[in-house]
């Protein structure tokens, strides 16, 4: 810290002693510590908001936290170093800093967002411009965070010098209490109320009015008056652009998901747990249905994928049959087709998913309105918790598991060893358990890791895939449009607690299928054991593999 009377380095104005405030110098301290503590909070709102659109975008949310994270503390150390030129200036260099964080952060989500939906999605390597961009504001924010500290350092012992341990105590408890009450804010009052891009439109609101107010309100006898109107006209300047974004935010949304997902979006919410968008549906249109993004559902192929996880399953004894996942009703739609099935527990995350797809007219008619029949009970509860703690021990001749693919971060613990003990606890002895294990063609890795995830569980599989004919979106969590050209599939694995896998076949009294035969599945095993890896280890909650 620079002593009353240390030289000044050449260029630099003198040392003139105490700041000349408006205001007596315990208010003034006050009112420094007060903007450390919503800087603090703005600065990890956006972080907190590069990690979810990054998880979002591009999926594997612990990579994309581990990348914007560190790339972000390094550029804090960096932004720290370069902010020791800034202290003879701090006022100016604070507010300076200030105004451009909150146009750098304020706009980052929509940045972002602008370049996937209109450069045709997130490539597959790290030197792809979207990609690039995340890391380029993770830097640029992380710079600026970084720069902050060192300068209301300066500032705070312009008002009264005092020992450096105090004042690094005062601030770095001001700046992390800041950040408690930001990392708070974002997923229970600006996610679910405003949104990721308002949401951080509104804090790059905050922080430039927080900044501009403390220089211009509390040190502006620190600048000259032509410093003084220039950071007025920059500061107005910000506000002036986030608010104009702010206003077109709507708009802008709504023509980047025309861009992402095509012209016949009918709707588009966040629910609790994820975005839900349905396209067509009507008029005689496909529906598609989008969970964060991912093709969930898409309308030309959805029977081709349902009736192949749902029916080599219930060639055997199926009077009670639970649905982990599935909240869009058409397993179960597959499953209420055979008239000797009693009942059907269907347990199901996000609430939301499951009100639309009851109310909604397109997706409540392709699933033949399977939720209202009496014998469909519903259960909005994380499939993992219900196993362990509500589910009814050794009761259910066939579990249908109809969960994200394996690669998505959030479901990793879905297709974990523990998951599927779980499972094989409700099962009856004679019980079957099919599980949704993602592509097969193209991630042959992780399908086979599935597999010795259910053998580590005690049960012995039979693996199958099916082919599907939709173009536009890869299926699962793959989101980027026409990122490959190699026809995708889905991988499915029939198990059976004990050493003896199930045969794959079609029940014979079974209804009929519009899109499978025992031929076909037949070849759809041979195809699926032909990518056979060995060797693999099984995911475990603490070591996953995908």
């Amino acid at each position: 810290m620079i002593e009353p009377h240390a030289p000044a380095p050449p260029g630099a104005p003198p040392w003139t002693g105490p700041a000349l405030l408006p205001v007596r110098p315990g208010t003034g301290r006050f009112l420094v510590l007060v903007c450390v503590f919503v800087c603090a909070a703005c600065g990890l709102v956006y972080e907190l908001e590069l990690v979810a659109f990054a998880s979002y975008l591009i999926g594997d949310s612990v990579t994309q936290a581990s990348v914007v994270l560190s790339v972000m503390v390094f550029a804090m150390g960096i932004g720290s170093l370069g902010a020791k030129r800034l202290r003879w200036h701090a006022a100016a260099g604070f507010g300076a800093i200030e105004s451009a964080l909150a146009l750098v952060g304020g706009c980052s989500a929509m940045a972002l967002y602008a370049v996937f939906a209109w450069t045709g999605g997130w490539g597959g390597v790290w030197s792809d411009g979207p990609r690039c961009l995340l890391v380029a504001f993770s830097l640029a924010i992380g710079l600026l965070v970084g720069a902050e500290v060192p300068l209301l350092m300066e500032l705070i012992q312009r008002i009264r010098r005092q020992d450096a341990g105090g004042a690094v105590a005062d601030l770095f408890a001001a700046d992390y209490v800041g950040a408690l009450v930001g990392g708070l804010a974002f997923p229970f009052l600006l996610l679910p109320f405003f949104g990721q891009l308002t949401g951080a439109l509104l804090t790059g609101t905050v922080n430039v009015v927080a900044g501009g107010a403390l220089v211009l309100g509390l040190f502006r006898h620190d600048l000259t008056r032509r410093a003084r109107w220039t950071l007025l006209l920059v500061s107005l300047t910000v506000l002036g652009v986030l608010a104009s974004a702010a206003a077109l935010a709507d708009e802008f949304e709504r023509a980047a998901r025309h861009a992402v997902y095509g012209t016949d979006v009918r709707v588009a919410l966040q629910t609790d747990v994820q975005e839900v968008v349905l396209a067509g549906g009507t008029d005689g249109k496909p529906l598609d249905l989008f969970l964060d993004g991912r093709l969930r559902v898409g309308g030309r192929d959805e029977r081709r994928y349902h009736e192949a996880l749902v029916h080599p399953a219930l060639s055997g004894p199926h009077a009670r049959i639970l649905i982990l996942g599935g909240g869009d009703g058409l397993a179960a739609r597959e499953v209420l087709r055979r008239p000797d099935v009693r009942r059907v527990d269907v347990v199901e995350l996000d609430a939301g998913l499951i009100r639309l797809a009851r109310r909604d007219p397109g997706l409540s008619a392709l699933n033949d309105h399977a939720y209202d029949d009496p014998r469909v009970h519903v259960t909005t509860a994380d499939a993992l918790c219900w196993l362990r703690h509500r589910a009814p021990e050794a009761g259910y001749d066939v579990v249908v598991a109809d969960l994200p693919d394996p690669g998505i971060t959030a479901s990793t613990k879905l297709y974990s060893q523990e998951f599927y003990g779980l499972a094989r606890r409700v099962l009856a002895p004679h019980g079957r358990l099919v599980v949704h294990a993602g592509p097969v063609t193209t991630r042959p890795r992780v399908f086979w890791t599935v597999a010795e995830t259910l053998r580590a569980a005690g049960f012995s599989s039979t693996p199958y895939r099916v082919l599907g004919h939709d173009s536009g979106f890869t299926p699962g969590p793959d989101r980027s449009a026409g990122a490959t050209r190699a026809p995708h599939d889905w991988g499915f694995l029939l198990a059976t607690p004990g050493p003896t896998p199930p045969r794959l076949a079609l029940d014979p009294k079974g209804p009929h299928l519009h899109t499978l035969t025992d031929q076909d599945l037949t070849a759809d095993e041979q195809a699926a054991r032909r990518t056979r890896i060995d060797g693999l280890p099984p995911s475990t909650l603490v070591h996953p593999r995908y």
